[in-house]
This record gives structure tokens, sequence and C-alpha cells, in this order.
């Protein structure tokens, strides 16, 4: 017999979905308890199908309101519903798809949907045969909420529908949909495109069976008066463009016409999609040629598309010129991810030699319109555009740039001035020319009467910083500095944050140059540490951590400590252990600490025991989680990560004097649990201390080397980049500090790093630091490593070529020298690689230039002149040139110096160059 409800039962539910509308929030909290109380009940899920299906007396959201929340039963229980449950709320799915109302037609396909992705689509055979034949039903509610129902199925379960688990229902669903293109109702074809469009990216057979059809479908839906469906066409062609080019291409021209009408639709929701179109079109290689004859008219699209609308200037309060005094709501702020630390190493031409490069956002400041939109696609579109023609795009743009930048009215002006900052990167090298007469203006916009034209300014000021640094300071720097201290005390958030961001990309670029400006920039940052709000407060860390990374050393003067550390350590002192603003207040503590040296020791201890408590408490937490996950939470790994960071950065910064924090403190137990977490962040952090920890009190860490050796070993896994590269780089520094000891351990790990130097693809960072770290073990132990010399040899001289001089490099060449001392014959097959390596030393010390004049001469002399002579032929000319200036190694250059002889004869000729 069909199940009926009890009328009271049904009362009962029905006065609950009408609490459950209330705004009061005690009433939802007694909702919440009594919808868990109802859940016990094995039928109370037939009572909420009853209300969404049956009960039409009643209000559409009530009733869709019971199928939400049948819909959130299903996820969560719905392996427990009895097999009678689960059959009556199937059957009343598939009779109600075509109820009258579009909010239950909706509510009821999402309801399936949730049913099928319980794995519902093997053991409910008749849902997708039912659903395609309804959409051949005259009674437009039942084609269109099948079709409702089988988008949402089509967007949950892509894979499976072109899988052989199911006997591949795309064979019949794609050509079927393909159908419905031409149905005479907007909402239909939508649904079918939208379906179809569910299976390029995956590329199903199906659909590439159906390809022709399916474009040539898509061109007769171009001109669809209905913006649902130009927004479906508009993706499927942007989604074709990345998967099936090949069929675009003879069409193309077309194409790009039809995209330039779109990119202007009316509705925003078919131009931020067709926008989409030059963005992936830039990434392919036919992208110069299809768009060469249409930048005169694409130049002027995408600049249109860059200003506000008046949309976007309400929702940024654009009108408000003053709000320093409003404290910030808590949702607006992003909830922030503390990066850990990796070890990298300085390359000639560069400044920077700790972390990786920024891959911050580069985009437009409109952090709380977060939203993509069509502002921040068309300026990204210009930007990857300007990075393919370069200086073809300036003569299209610089007559509009100039109206823009000039213009009376803020808004087009804004827009210009995010239009520099877009094409920055691509057009930097013909835009130097107008660069004298832009800065200027653009220094001058800081102080325009409008916010948001003050902080697009920033925005794109930073852009141009590398350019305004290499010119005379007092020309550009100095002025734009100046400004730009200004802003940072802004009476606008936006522009105090767009400003903070700007100065510490110029932090960056300017690096030294700022020095004689210190005690003026640390007035202005420590002067809005009293006058910022909670977000802005987060961004002013990032700034002051970027100045002490910047200046380095020079930070450390009395007078500059003195105004910094107060206010620093008076916000350390505030924030609890667990609030998660101490990741970036730490994250800046530990650029400072390595910056001061030994200025930081008065604040060090409290700061060093924080950081090891909040180690220690993570550490204990984990483990009791562990243990008894339904009584405790699962901890925060962020806060040991970022304290571990800031210990390293105590090392690095304190050097020797960090020796009595770590003695009073059992931080080398709690970081040997750190190196063996199971989350590998923890352990890149832990490494990175291990390595610090090694340079700064080697005491400490000696007893424990045998214990920490076979962990490094295993963590030599390169599928983690950072924890190898951090591991790495720690078992280079402990062989430095050990010696001869080390021989017992080079087993451990030499295998390991000879595979990973070897291995294609890996990144340069990991490649130098494997490359240190072998050149160190055969350093300290070359008869355990000279033996397989011959395997990591190359690829181990064209790993450091490219590194400064420094005492890493030293050490390392200084290995490979002794190495080939003990194994020669193991270098002969790639000498011109140590050539080459040999050449990259700018200043070797007097000792170590020695070592490879004698390895140099020592082959000439054995090879013969002849010999010699044939293979000096394969040297670049510039290797020649080094070779001879520095070690007097060209054919017939007498040496004057006692050789020594190596190698047996090797066979010349048939190197590898």
């Amino acid at each position: 017999m069909e199940w009926q409800p009890d009328e009271q039962g049904l009362q009962q539910v029905l006065q609950l979905l009408r609490d459950s509308q209330s705004p009061n929030t005690a009433t939802q909290r007694a909702v919440q308890q009594k919808l868990e109380q109802l859940n016990q009940f094995p039928d109370f899920n037939n009572y909420l199908i009853f209300v969404l299906t049956r009960l039409k007396t009643e209000d559409e959201p009530t009733r869709s309101l019971s199928g939400l929340i049948l819909k959130n039963n299903v996820k969560v229980h719905y392996q427990n519903f009895p097999p009678g449950v689960a059959h009556f709320i199937k059957q009343e799915c598939l009779n109600n798809i075509g109820d009258p109302s579009p909010l239950i037609r909706a509510t009821i396909g999402i309801l399936i949907t949730t049913i099928s992705t319980k794995g519902e689509l093997q053991t409910w055979p008749e849902l997708l045969p039912q659903l395609c034949n309804m959409l051949n039903s005259e009674d437009y509610n039942i084609c269109e909420g099948s079709f409702g129902a089988l988008q949402k199925i089509c967007e949950d379960s892509s894979e499976l529908l072109d899988s052989d688990a199911l006997n591949r229902p795309l064979n019949i669903m794609i050509p079927k949909f393909l159908q419905f293109f031409k149905h005479c109702s907007p909402k239909i074809r939508s649904h079918a495109i939208a379906c179809v469009n569910q299976f390029i990216i995956g590329r199903a057979q199906a659909l590439m069976d159906n390809i022709d059809t399916f474009i040539e479908s898509l061109f007769a839906l171009a001109a669809d008066e209905d913006s649902e469906v130009r927004k479906n066409v508009c993706r499927a062609l942007v989604m074709l463009l990345e998967v099936r080019v090949d069929r675009l291409i003879p069409h193309m021209r077309s194409i790009v016409e039809y995209m330039l009408q779109r990119t202007q639709d009316p509705d925003e929701n078919v131009s931020l999609e067709a926008c989409e179109f030059w963005l992936t079109l830039a990434e392919q290689p036919i992208c110069k040629d299809a768009l060469s004859g249409h930048l005169a008219q694409l130049v002027p699209v995408l600049v249109n598309g860059m200003k506000y609308s008046e949309i976007d200037i309400i929702l940024l309060k654009g009108d408000v010129e003053e709000d320093e005094a409003v404290p910030d709501n808590e949702q607006d702020i992003k909830p922030r991810f503390h990066k850990s630390r990796t070890v990298t190493l300085r390359h000639e031409g560069d400044e920077a030699e700790e972390g990786e490069d920024s891959d911050d956002d580069d985009d437009d400041d409109d952090d709380s319109l977060s939203d993509w939109n069509l502002r921040k696609c068309s300026a990204a579109a210009l930007d990857v555009l300007a990075n393919v023609f370069r200086d073809e795009l300036l003569p299209h743009l610089l007559p509009v740039l100039k109206e823009l930048l000039f213009h009376p009215d803020w808004v087009s002006k804004e827009s210009g001035i995010l239009v520099l900052g877009a094409i920055a990167e691509g057009c930097m090298q013909d835009m130097v020319l107008y660069l004298p007469e832009l800065i200027p203006h653009l220094i001058q916009c800081l102080c325009d009467k409008k916010a948001l034209v003050r902080s697009i300014a920033c925005w794109t000021l930073s852009r141009y910083a590398h350019w305004v640094v290499s010119q005379p300071p007092d020309s550009y720097l100095k002025p734009l500095m100046t400004e730009l201290l200004k802003r940072i005390l802004d009476s606008n958030k936006r522009v105090q944050e767009a400003a903070c961001s700007a100065f510490a990309t110029l932090e960056e670029e300017a690096c030294t140059e700022l020095v004689p400006y210190l005690s003026f920039i640390l007035d202005t940052l420590v002067f809005a540490f009293g006058k910022y709000q909670h977000k802005n407060l987060l961004i002013l860390y990032d700034a002051i951590g970027t100045l002490a990374d910047s200046v380095g050393h020079h930070l450390n003067q009395p007078e500059y400590i003195q105004k910094l550390m107060p206010p620093l350590i008076q916000k350390w002192n505030e924030l609890k252990d667990e609030d998660k603003d101490l990741f970036p207040l730490l994250e800046c503590l530990s650029s400072v600490a390595t910056a001061l040296q030994s200025g930081f020791l008065p604040y060090c201890e409290p700061v060093y025991q924080r950081c090891v408590t909040l180690v220690q408490k993570n550490l204990a937490q984990a483990m009791m989680y562990n243990q008894q996950p339904d009584q405790y939470e699962s901890p925060d790994k962020d806060f040991m990560i970022v304290a571990l960071d800031l210990l390293s950065g105590l090392a690095e910064g304190l050097g020797a004097h960090v020796e009595q924090l770590v003695t009073r403190s059992n931080i080398m137990t709690l970081l040997f649990q750190c190196m063996q977490d199971t989350m590998p962040e923890v352990r890149q952090s832990s490494f990175a201390l291990l390595g610090d920890l090694t340079k700064a009190c080697f005491l400490h860490v000696k007893p424990c080397v045998a214990e920490f050796m076979p962990v490094l070993g295993v963590n030599l896994n390169p599928e983690f980049i950072s924890v190898c590269n951090n591991a790495t780089w720690a078992i280079g520094e402990i062989a430095i500090q050990m010696g001869t000891e080390m021989q017992p351990f080079v087993a451990l790990v030499l295998n390991n790093l000879v595979e990973i130097i070897n291995r294609p693809n890996t990144p340069k960072t990991l490649l130098e630091n494997t490359a240190i770290t072998i050149g160190r073990l055969g350093y300290v132990c070359p008869q355990e490593v000279a033996p397989v010399l011959p395997q990591f040899i190359r690829p181990w001289c064209t790993s450091l070529r490219n590194i400064r001089d420094n005492e890493e490099k030293d050490s390392a060449f200084r290995g490979i020298c002794i190495m080939i001392g003990v194994n020669p014959g193991g270098v002969v097959q790639d000498f011109i690689f140590f050539c080459d390596a040999v050449a990259s030393w700018v200043t070797p010390k007097d000792d170590l230039r020695d070592m490879f004049y004698k390895i140099l001469h020592g082959f000439k002399d054995q090879v013969g002149e002849d010999n010699w002579q044939q293979f000096s032929e394969q040297f670049p000319p510039q290797l020649k040139e080094r070779l001879s200036a520095c070690y007097a190694l060209l054919a017939g250059q007498i040496c004057g110096r006692v050789t020594v002889c190596l190698w047996e004869l090797p066979a010349v000729g048939a190197k590898d160059v």
C-alpha cells in the first residue's frame, strides 16, 4: 500500500517548516534540535517529500524548504534510509518533475541529483531513460523540469556518465540534447547547451563523435534573443578553444567578430563569458595570427570593459571618501594562509635570497569586489595580450590611453590608470619612452580627490616600480615614496590598503636604495599602527616585513629599533595563542629578527619561548586528536608552521646568540616530532629550522644527527618539492659541520640525491640545493661520493653555473675538486661542463682558484696540445675568453705553474656538448 501521512504528524512538520523561516535565533536553535530528533524516525523523510510534491495548498517557499531539508538529510543519512522510504522519495521525484511551479521543479531537480551522487546512478537504472523520455513531453513543465534535473546530473556526474560503469549513456544523451538546440523555448535551448557544455573539457567521446554538429548548432544560435542562450554559446566556444581549436580555426575570423560583439553585450553575464575568450585565446599558439587584424577593434572594447559600472561603484562605496574610523566587518577579511619557508640560493643578477617568486595576484585592487567581473576579466585579457603582442599593441592603445588619463570624468580617468597598469609587463620596453611624462602624472593622481582614483594609482605605480628604481633617486623614487607614504596614512581604507601593497613592491625593487629614508619610512609605518582597522593592520605587517627583508642589517640601528619594536611587541602581547592574526605578525617578526641580528636580542627570549610553546601545544593537540578524534578538534597546523619559521628567523638573525635559548628549551625533541609530521608544510619548515640551527648552534644538533639523518633521507622525495628541497639543504649544512664524522650517513642519502639531480623537469631551486649538498658530502667524505661522480657531474655543473659566488658554492666546488682528485676518470666524458662551471666563478678564493688551475692544466697536459686544440674548439667564444683570461688556458699558452697529471688519455671528439 502507498504510504500516507498521519494528519497530526503532518501538522507538526508544517509548523516546524514555518518556524524555520523565523529570523529569531532562539527559534532557529529550537528548530535545529527538533530536526535532529525527527531524523530518528525513518518516515520523517516521507513527510518532507509529501509536503514538497503533494501539498499544493501550502505556499511554495515552505514546500521548497521541505525539499531542501530532505536534500540535506539525503546528503548525510541516505545510506540509513529504509528501502521503502528511498523508493517512495525517488518515485515522487519522477512523478512530479513537471510541477507547475519553477521553484518546486528546481528543488526536485536538486533532490534528484543529490540522490544520484550517493551512488544511485548505478542502482536507479530507470532514472536517465525516464528523464530523457520526458524531454519529448508536449507539456512544457515536464520537459523543462526534466532538463533542469538532467543539467544538474551532468554537472555533478559528468565523468560517470562517460564511463563503462553506466554503459555509456552519453551515446544516447548527447545526440538527444543536440536536437533541443532548436526548441522554441529559450529556457529549453539554454538547458540543452548547458548539458552538452559539461562534456567539452573532459573530451567525452560521444561529444567528439558529434563535434561538427555541435559547432554548427552553436553557430545557428549565435544571435539568439535570449541572454542565457548567448552566454552558454560563448561558454561553449571558450571551452572548445581549449580542447578542439583545430575545429574552430576554419571559422576563426567569424568567431572573433562574434566575440567582439558579445564582449559588448548589454547583459554583463554574456559579456563576461565572451571576454574569457580573449584570455583563453592568448594562451593558444594561433593567437597572433587570429587577432593581428582585429586589434584596432578589440583594444577599445577591452578598455571600455575596464570602467567601473554604476553597480560596482555602489558596491565599492565609491562615494565614501573617509572611512578610516569605521571598524571592519570581520566577514570581509579573507582567511590568511602562511607560506612555509623554502631555502633558495642567490643568482647572478637578482637580489632576493630567501623565498620564492611572488605569485601574488597582480590584478587590480577591487578586493571587496572579489567576484570575477567584466572589469577584472578585461584587465586580465589586456595584460595577457600585451605579453603576446608587446609593442604591436601600443599604436592601438596610446590614443585611447591619452584621452582617458587626462579625462575630466573620474570613472574614465580611473580606467585609464588601470589600463596603464595592465600593460606594464608586456609593453614595458616601449613604454619607457613615455614614462618620464607618465610617472609624474600618476604620482599626481595619488592626490586625486576620488579615493578609487588614488587606490588604482597606487597599484599602477607599483607595476612600474622596477623602472622608477632604475632612475636617479631624486627623479622619481623620492617623490613617489613621499606620496605613497602619505597615502599609507590616507583617510580611506581602500587607499591605505593599495598604498601599503604598492609600497611593499617598491621596497622589494629598491632594497638598500631606501636606507637614507629609513627614519621617515618607519615614522609613517609606526603611525599607521595606531590608525589602521583590523584588515589593513594585517597588510601593514607585510609592508614592515618586506622592508626588513629589503634593507637587511641596515635596520640594526638603535634609533630604528626604538621606533619599530615597541608597537610590534605590543601587538604580540595583545594577541592570544589561538588568534590567526599571529600568522602575519610572526612572519613580520621573522623578517625583522633576521634583519636586526643582534639588535633583536633584547626582545628574543619571550618571542622564542612563545614560539616553542605554540609548537608544543599544537603537537599535543594533534596527539590527542589522533587518539580520540571524536573528543578533540584537529589542530590548525599553520600555527606550528609559522612558529617554526619565526624560530628559523631568530636562528638566522641571532646566530650563535640563539644557543642560550636552545639550551633552556626542548626544541630539539619537538623538532624531531615535527620532522615526522604527516603534513608536508610542517616537515618543510622543520627542515629549514634544522638547517638554521645547524649553522647557529651545531653543538645542540650534533647529538641528534644519528636520529635525524634517517628521517632526512626518507624526505628526499621530489614529489614534495619544497620538503625535499629543505631536507637536502639541511643535509648539506650538517655535512659541513660534521666533517669526516658524516661518513656513516652518506649511504642513507647519496643515491636519492643522485637520482634527484638526474630527474627531468626538476625545479631549479631543488637542483641547485641538491648539487650544493652532493658537493659538500664529497668535500667531507670524498672516498664515499667520488665513485659515483660520472652519474652526476654533468647536471651538477649545469645546476651551479648561474649561482652567485658564496660560501655554499665555495664548499661545493671544493668538494667536486677533491672528488676529481680521487676519481679523475669520472669527469672526463663531461669535462667541457666542468670548464663551463669553473668559468661561472667571478672571484674564487686563491686556494680554490689554484685547485681549478691544477685540474684544468692537468687535463690539458695529459691529452696533449693537438687533442686539447681539437677539444677546446667546442668551447663557445665567451667560455674560451674567460678560461684564457682567468686560467691561461688556450692552445699554445705557456703555463708558469707545475701541473698535475690526473688522467689516462681520453677519447676526444666524442663529447656530447
